[in-house]
């Protein structure tokens, strides 16, 4: 695997998602500095069609969302809430309708995503942004990250489905005590609290996920999509329906050419070893 090069990221106004694929992951760059990347109408539109068509690339088996800038999403554009701009146009049910067809959008991509997710955590992720790290299935995070879900600050309360994801991750008690307080925490307090799932020094952050969506999407891709819908599944499955899940994913791929060519290129490795150590050895 080659070095990632983001040294030559686009700079704002050259479009709100960059897309770029590195050895068989689709890096998604969120661009858009100058707000801290903030959740707008239009960030979140172009964000959820980049997450939707990423399952349609045929060569692509792991997704990474990262930033451009010194944060990776502040959330909401507090100038704009003060405006009354942009999602807080009109009224209570316009608000309500915009939140439904455009950042309710980017929460159904993910979830509907099939190839695993990694957020690349730099800086800031708080309020909606916190909201979109918690979206993807794992998270590595820069020594520098803080996360927060700090809707509280602002009067309001996360409108993107942050606490269904955070109470998933970190369960009842810990998730009504990050919301009710709006605690800011770091990056190790997060890792400790199992929100993040790596903890790098920010020169390092870009090659450590990508390391890990190498590695991730180097597997058969039939069957990693099936392990990921396996496990997201479980949490909400009682073990009798977990079971016949399983069972079925299972029948599906022991009777698939991709599972056959799997074992089949192991055994012609294995014995190519053999045959090497025995030549070694005469």
């Amino acid at each position: 695997m080659h070095t990632p090069d983001f040294s030559k990221t686009p700079r704002a106004g050259e479009g709100l998602v960059q897309r770029q694929v590195i050895d068989r992951v689709l890096v998604l760059t969120m661009n858009d500095p100058a707000t801290g990347n903030a959740v707008s109408v239009a960030m979140a539109e172009a964000l959820a069609q980049a997450v939707e068509e990423a399952d349609r690339l045929e060569d692509v088996h792991c997704l990474v969302i990262r930033s451009s800038g010194t944060h990776f999403c502040t959330g909401g554009n507090i100038k704009d809430m003060r405006d009354g701009a942009d999602l807080m146009q009109g009224s209570v049910a316009d608000v309500q309708a915009r939140l439904r067809t455009s950042l309710h959008r980017v929460t159904h991509a993910f979830q509907a995503l099939r190839i695993p997710s990694i957020a690349a955590i730099n800086g800031a992720a708080v309020g909606a942004g916190c909201d979109l790290a918690l979206m993807c299935d794992l998270r590595i995070a820069s020594t520098n990250a803080t996360l927060a879900e700090s809707f509280l600050r602002l009067g309001l309360v996360s409108g993107i489905g942050g606490a269904w994801f955070l109470t998933r991750l970190v369960g009842r008690s810990k998730a009504l005590e990050l919301t009710l307080t709006s605690e800011f925490i770091d990056a190790a307090a997060a890792l400790a609290l199992g929100l993040v799932t790596r903890v790098v020094e920010p020169d390092r952050l870009d090659m450590a996920v990508l390391e890990m969506a190498s590695r991730i999407a180097a597997n058969p891709p039939q069957a990693l999509r099936m392990a990921k819908r396996l496990v997201l599944d479980a949490a909400d499955h009682p073990l009798p329906i977990a079971l016949e899940q399983a069972a079925a994913l299972q029948a599906i791929l022991l009777c698939g050419e991709e599972h056959k060519g799997v074992v089949a290129r192991f055994l012609e490795t294995r014995a190519a070893r053999k045959r090497e150590a025995n030549c070694a050895s005469d």
